[in-house]
């Protein structure tokens, strides 16, 4: 079963590669998608106003922003307008990839999470990292590293079958930016944990990694390897 994140990756992709042949007038919108726990379930760890602006604010603008460029995009399309069509690249792909990165965010966090991966992941980070910790390393070294906003990844490559790690400047979406399909995901925009932890950027990231939802993280490999 697709995660709600899978969905909306396929949603996009799906109405990209149709704007040359669909009847665009009927195009269903993006919307935000509901948070799997409360605001405040992330607690101490993510505070409850950071959640509810991260969410609600910022997420729901990169949405609403993402209809604007499609609905002018299609209207480019119709009009066979290639200037409109490429000026509207950077638009669609940071907006884009703000709905999709944090689509993915939410759910591989939980009130729940932290401890340590089981079963196929678990076993696959070791063979690829040589231990959890060492991932673990490299994911929080990507993002305290990344110079102004952007994203560090835990991903799977479906040409060699590993797994890898890349970090995204802004909100460059994994998949089309490296070819790996996204499993875990830290935000390290300052909206991610300011208001928190200030400037202090590995505080948050040391922080993130009790509330990951290992369960999602395996289910989405499993995805990804079924994909592949």
């Amino acid at each position: 079963m697709l995660s709600s994140s899978a969905t909306v990756l396929r949603s996009v992709l799906t109405k990209a590669a149709g704007y040359g042949t669909a009847i665009t007038c009927n195009r269903t919108k993006h919307t935000l998608p509901d948070l799997p726990y409360d605001y405040n379930a992330l607690e101490p760890y993510v505070s409850a106003e950071i959640m509810q602006l991260h969410h609600s604010k910022h997420h729901n603008t990169y949405v609403n922003n993402l209809n604007v460029a499609e609905e002018k995009l299609a209207e480019a399309v119709a009009k066979n307008n290639v200037n409109q069509i490429i000026q509207l690249q950077p638009a669609l792909k940071f907006n884009g990839g703000g709905h999709l990165n944090h689509s993915i965010f939410w759910e591989v966090l939980s009130p729940s999470g932290g401890g340590l991966p089981s079963g196929d992941l678990k076993e696959m980070i070791i063979r690829d990292f040589d231990s959890f910790d060492k991932m673990k390393k490299q994911v929080s070294d990507a993002a305290v590293a990344v110079q102004g906003s952007g994203w560090s990844w835990l991903g799977y490559n479906p040409v060699s079958g590993r797994l890898r790690i890349a970090a995204c400047a802004n909100q460059d979406p994994l998949l089309p930016t490296t070819g790996l399909i996204p499993l875990f995901g830290i935000d390290v925009w300052e909206h991610a944990y300011y208001l928190q932890y200030k400037n202090v950027r590995p505080d948050y990231v040391s922080a993130i990694w009790n509330i990951v939802n290992w369960e999602n993280v395996a289910s989405r490999l499993q995805e990804a390897k079924m994909e592949n």
